[in-house]
Parts: C-alpha cells; structure tokens; sequence
C-alpha cells in the first residue's frame, strides 16, 4: 500500500534555516509528514519544532552517521532538504579535517541515502561561497572559483550531486542563500554568522568588532522571505536540476551594518576594527532567478529583521560560548581567534 502523505526529511533541524523551514512547513503544510535530524552540535534542541518531538519525529544525530539509512528505510522520506552544515568560511583554512568532514563526507552520505531510497528530489543548501573572489552580482552560471576549504567543500557537493544526477537519476535543486540571519540563528558561535556575534557582543557590553576597514559588501536575507521558496525548490517541476542565488537583493557594507546594529540596539558599544582576514571584498549575487521560479520576495529589509532578531535575542538564555579549544592547524591563527584572546 502505498503513503497517504508526502514525506519531507530536513537535515539541520535544529539550525537557522532548517529549524525556521519545519516551523513553516508545519503551519503551511500541515497534511505532510516532517523527518528532523540533528546533532545539536550547532542548533539547539529548543529550537526543534514541538511537533516533530511528540511524534518521535526528530532523531539527534549527524548526518553523516550510518544509522542515517535506517531513517530512509523506516521513513520512505520522498523530499529531502540536507541543510545541515557547517559555515566555517573563515576558520575552514585551520579547521580542514572538520571541514571536510561535516560538509563533503556528511553529504555523501545522504547522497547515497537518497539513491538508495529512491526519494523524488533533493534540495541541497549550499553558499554563496563557492563563487569565491568572482565578478559580482555572482550568476548561477558563473564557474566557481572558491578560495578556502569551506567553498571548496560546497562546491565539490554540488559536483557530486550533479554526478549523482546524471548517473543515478537523482533529482535535485541546489540553493545558493545570502548570509541568512533571523530568529533561531546560533549566536553563541564565536567565527560565524555576524549578526548574531554582533547582537552577543552588544548584549554582554563587547565592542562591536568588524576585520579589516569595513567596506567589504555584503547582501542579507532575513529568514522567513525564503522559506516558501524553499517548499517550492523541493516541488515544483520547473526546478528539477537548477541553482538558485536565493536573497540578498541589497548589498551593505559591513560596516553600515554594523552602524544598524548600534542604532537598533540603542547600546553604546564601540565598533572596533581588528586586523583584516583573508576573504573575499565584495560577494553579493544576483537574484531574478529566485524571483522568476521560487517566487522570492524580499519582504523584510535589513533594519526591521535585525528588530525582530534583537528582540527574540533578549529572550534567550545564558549559554556557554563556542570556541574552539584546539584547531587543527594554529600556524597563521589570526591573533583574536586565539583562546587566550577570546571574550566570553
């Protein structure tokens, strides 16, 4: 007998882009039955929606583990959205084995699950970091030319899923997001996601620290303008074995951000300037493609998601920061990533 429902398994369920899509399915989607997997290594099992955990839904585990296929094989999922990851792209060049690891190891394992299992399609959350220094506004179909670990790692799943694609017929659509930020983001992360180290550092009185002269442009997305489109990346027909740029239609500079997050907050913190690390100036994409297929709208603009992110941040508990106790290689460790020279 056949399911009555479709079946969607999310990876990442308990980090930004995972935990806010379940919250959207749920409240959009109700007749479709919902998969989580985590670790819980950089989300929190609070941010895991309710609904998936009375139901035995949500398993902590990497995605990476083997016991995977046994949630393929039990589940029958027919979407699969792998969105588990982690964004090291500044830290990638010292943190190599981990890079690798939970970014290209972890996505061939659902990769396999996927073809194993037969499931219709599956939509990879990959980054912006894969076109590396580029020719912005970035196009879908530039060649890639990423220019650290973390980029490479996204890259080299986006060629084996196509691979995947043409030799074991795996559908899939690959999605390319603008630095997302919003509630249920991981602000206790001391390397990634800047918008929530700023909001941690102002919170506990930090000065608001920013690598190099600040001009370097960025474009944001808040959360929720992209999650319908996500739905529609993993059903809709037209976008069986596309890539989309997905957000981000205003570039900023960060240190214009940084200066929002001040006039948010109202917090008297001073916005510091550290050392320049290696990365790229200018990476901003462009975003008809999105608009065209998925829908995309940018409905929430920098000032007012940033309001709604201050807000929920208030809320939230005390909890230890993440900080690295060793990295793989410390030979060229920037000076404020040194632990001795970390605030917590």
């Amino acid at each position: 007998m056949g399911k009555d429902t479709t079946t969607v398994l999310v990876t990442g369920a308990a980090g930004l882009i995972g935990s806010r899509f379940v919250d959207w399915l749920v409240s959009t989607r109700p007749e479709i039955t919902i998969i989580g997997i985590d670790d819980l290594s950089g989300g929190y099992i609070e941010n895991v929606n309710k609904l998936l955990l009375d139901n035995g839904r949500f398993y902590k585990m990497n995605a990476g583990d083997k016991e995977v296929a046994d949630i393929f094989k039990k589940h029958r999922p027919d979407i699969v959205y792998h969105m588990s990851a982690y964004a090291a792209e500044g830290t990638s060049p010292f943190i190599r084995k981990f890079n690798y690891t939970n970014n290209l190891v972890v996505t061939a394992n659902i990769v396999n699950n996927c073809i194993a299992y037969d499931i219709k399609r599956l939509v990879f959350t990959s980054s912006m970091a894969v076109y590396g220094k580029g020719n912005p506004p970035f196009r879908e179909s530039d060649t890639p030319s990423p220019i650290d670990p973390y980029g490479i790692a996204k890259a080299a799943c986006e060629a084996d899923i196509k691979v995947a694609g043409d030799h074991h017929k795996l559908d899939w659509c690959i999605i390319r997001p603008h630095n997302v930020y919003g509630i249920k983001q991981n602000i206790w992360d001391v390397y990634r996601n800047v918008l929530g180290i700023w909001l941690y550092n102002v919170f506990h009185n930090l000065p608001i620290t920013i690598y190099g002269d600040g001009l370097q442009t960025r474009a944001f997305t808040y959360i929720d303008d992209i999650l319908p489109c996500l739905w529609k990346a993993g059903t809709e027909e037209r976008c069986s074995k596309q890539i989309f740029n997905l957000g981000g239609i205003k570039e900023v500079t960060i240190l214009e951000a940084a200066q929002l997050v001040k006039k948010i907050t109202g917090e008297k913190v001073d916005i510091v300037h550290l050392p320049a690390r290696y990365e790229v100036k200018h990476a901003f994409s462009t975003w008809q493609k999105s608009v065209e297929y998925l829908g995309f709208k940018h409905v929430t603009s920098l000032e007012d998601g940033l309001k709604k992110m201050w807000e929920w941040a208030k809320q939230q508990p005390s909890r230890e920061r993440f900080v690295w106790t060793e990295y793989e290689l410390d030979k060229g460790i920037y000076d404020y990533w040194k632990q001795e020279n970390i605030k917590k």
